[in-house]
């Protein structure tokens, strides 16, 4: 609970089982001025890994499910069907790339009147290493064509991210792949949420390569994903002041 919030943790992770348990048991640890758990739920989706990740996620305290099927959104959607009812989703990685301390900087946006709190890797410090030239060209490529199509300076996708479940449901998601993180950031602003960034440090990954920066597969992939669904939504744009009666309208 923060601030009269409920709280619950979503982590996406395959292969991860040098990293995950330190990061779970960080999220568990967080606590408030007045001592309080910060973290209600959490849960990690075991995204079809080949190693002992589910294992020692539920060591450290996490629930756990599986989801054979591969991919970010995926494993993201599996994980937000188990978690318990909260008024804030947090996303974190589970590879050891975020400060999970300053998972407390995105609830107090939240807090603040934000519906979504981006933690913005291009305005925090970052470790030599953390992020490959492609990753970081990728950021600013995105970045550039959601302030050229919708107006709104974005710099970061950061996959550290924090939103009210109540916003998250509306936003409908749907990406099962690396389109997660741009999708959420264009609907939001589709729908004129207030969504606002906060500087967070990336660190290097403390075990294993990654899963998108590390391998070419990963930077093709990835690059596909995000820019096609930058086109989708762009070609599906609404206008979010007016008022919908039409279900299949109030998708954007």
């Amino acid at each position: 609970m923060y601030k009269g919030l409920s709280v619950g943790a979503v982590i996406p992770a395959y292969d991860e089982e040098a990293n995950i348990g330190p990061v779970v048991t960080a999220l568990l640890d967080l606590r408030t001025d007045g001592g309080h758990r910060v973290i209600d739920d959490l849960v990690v989706c075991d995204n079809g890994s080949t190693d002992a990740t589910a294992t020692r996620a539920q060591a450290a305290g996490a629930r756990v499910v599986v989801e054979e099927t591969r991919g970010y959104g995926m494993a993201c959607l599996t994980a937000l069907a188990a978690l318990d009812p909260v008024d804030v989703v947090l996303f974190v990685d589970g590879d050891q790339s975020c400060d999970v301390l300053q998972a407390l900087d995105l609830l107090e946006a939240i807090a603040d009147g934000a519906d979504l709190a981006i933690g913005s890797r291009a305005l925090g410090w970052m470790e030599q290493g953390a992020l490959s030239m492609p990753q970081i060209a990728g950021n600013r490529v995105a970045s550039l064509l959601i302030r050229l199509l919708w107006g709104r300076v974005v710099t970061d996708l950061g996959p550290f991210r924090a939103i009210r479940a109540d916003a998250l449901k509306r936003l409908d998601m749907r990406d099962i792949a690396y389109g997660w993180t741009v999708e959420m950031q264009v609907k939001a602003i589709q729908w004129n949420m207030r969504l606002v960034e906060t500087p967070v440090n990336t660190l290097r990954r403390r075990f294993g390569i990654s899963k998108v920066g590390g391998t070419l597969k990963g930077v093709v992939g990835a690059s596909i994903g995000i820019l096609g669904m930058i086109a989708r939504l762009r070609c599906r744009r609404v206008d979010s002041g007016t008022t919908r009666d039409n279900k299949e309208e109030e998708r954007p």
